[in-house]
């Protein structure tokens, strides 16, 4: 069974410059998406706290109605009277007051909060903090308004690597996304204790444009562009037990995706990987050639751009059977039949101005690799072809590099052995380029055509 169809938070979403939020400002300025919203801005314990400053500052800079909300730990890393300079309110700390009757302005705060904000905004977010949020446990002012509003909730996590990676809580960020809070993952970098890793509280500006994007504000190259990117290898059922399938990973689709997002597209990710989607996509979970190729076409009708990364299977059981196949010690002849061209299929219904893009999953490199690609790009009539060679160590399916030639029409860019965001990067730099007002004005439409063999992505 397919997962069902679902919207992940949002994510690394950094279309501004380190200098500004992107988002609009309080004063002079024209007035962006967080002017006049009411935002909790909830801070927990962690060296990183000291960063929720800046975000502070930001988020007031950009109009926001700022509530302070810190965790008993949090006071340990920065003082509360910092945030109460900085926000619209005196920063809280406690469901109860000095004398014991909870908050000055109401009995219940967390009630109170947690219906009249906008938003909430969790930087840093620890470990402990998700885990009382993933669990409904309310054990101070910021959990119990968490589970208390029905406003979006972005969580910003930041802790050592180890523990960010550590099952119980990738489990319970699983979860919290499943359930629709926004997370902003952490960034790769220096850590506390002079470790290195992926941990690190994202910048604050990256958290006020990921926050602006949760109320539905994008900015950026691409914004108003909307894509749909395919991932994941299909899966083919030989019964109810066994399918056919590939190695594909998914990592290089994702990688595609969390670019487009970063540029400010509206991005829908049709995946059948089980990876963690990139945050501030649409996400459409499928398992065969032929759902994919149902949520392409229904998807792709609309988009702006299509990139097929996905690795599609070429071929699928003639026959699914409805029960468990039974070993007998005899031979066993499997027929298996074509399954769709996706990727011609829908080159063959482009829209005027519409960019494609597909991927050649090959065991060759070098100037073989390149003529293959270039085969494809003819086959398809696709605008670009991504021909990535897999049949090295290292590079590849589920690996995080590749060794890739981006291919079109008059031109091919190698771009050697590098990370798959990079390859990521460099293909939507193409993308932004095509997209121009000079590049569709160039007829492209003509070489879309069905071709008579299938060249597979």
């Amino acid at each position: 069974m397919s997962p069902p169809a679902t919207t992940s938070g949002a994510g690394s979403l950094t279309p501004v410059e380190p200098g500004g939020t992107g988002v609009g400002t309080s004063g002079g300025g024209a007035l962006g998406p967080l002017h006049g919203k009411r935002v909790v801005l909830g801070v927990c314990g962690g060296i990183a706290a000291y960063k929720a400053v800046e975000v502070c500052r930001r988020l007031a800079d950009a109009g926001a109605l700022v509530s302070p909300v810190l965790t008993e730990g949090a006071t340990h890393f920065i003082a509360p009277l910092t945030f109460t300079a900085l926000a619209a309110e005196p920063a809280r700390t406690s469901l109860f007051g000095p004398d014991g009757r909870g908050d000055l302005a109401s009995p219940v705060p967390h009630v109170a909060l947690g219906r009249s904000i906008d938003a909430v905004v969790v930087a840093p977010a620890t470990a402990r903090l998700i885990g009382s949020y993933s669990a409904g446990i309310s054990s101070d002012l910021l959990t119990a308004t968490l589970l208390a509003t029905r406003a979006p909730v972005l969580i910003c996590p930041a802790m050592h690597a180890e523990m960010w990676e550590h099952p119980s809580v990738q489990d319970n960020v699983a979860l919290l996304r499943r359930r629709g809070v926004h997370v902003l993952d952490p960034a790769e970098g220096r850590l506390a204790g002079g470790d290195y890793g992926k941990g690190r509280l994202p910048d604050a500006h990256e958290i006020v444009a990921a926050l602006a994007t949760v109320l539905g504000h994008r900015s950026g190259p691409l914004a108003g562009v909307t894509a749909v990117v395919t991932a994941g290898g299909t899966r083919e059922a030989l019964d109810p037990v066994r399918y056919i399938a590939n190695r594909s990973s998914g990592k290089q689709g994702y990688a595609v995706a969390a670019e487009l997002v970063q540029r400010g597209a509206a991005v829908t990710l049709i995946t059948s990987s089980p990876l963690a989607p990139p945050a501030g996509t649409e996400v459409i979970g499928v398992e065969s050639a032929a759902e994919m190729e149902q949520a392409a076409l229904a998807a792709g009708d609309g988009a702006d751009v299509i990139v097929m990364a996905a690795a599609v299977a070429d071929y699928r059981p003639a026959v699914t059977a409805d029960q468990k196949l039974k070993k007998t010690g005899a031979p066993v002849t499997l027929e298996l039949v074509p399954t769709a061209d996706i990727l011609a299929g829908l080159c063959a219904r482009r829209r005027p101005g519409q960019v494609i893009v597909g991927f050649a999953a090959e065991t060759a490199a070098g100037a073989e690799l390149v003529a293959l690609g270039r085969a494809k790009l003819a086959a398809k009539g696709a605008d670009l072809i991504v021909a990535n060679e897999v049949g090295t160590a290292g590079v590849g399916f589920g690996q995080d590099a590749s060794r890739a030639v981006i291919v079109s029409e008059h031109s091919a860019e190698d771009l050697g052995v590098v990370p798959k965001r990079v390859v990521a990067t460099k293909l939507v730099d193409t993308i932004e380029t095509l997209l121009s007002p000079a590049a569709s004005r160039r007829p492209r439409d003509a070489r879309c055509q069905t071709p008579d063999a299938k060249g597979r992505n």
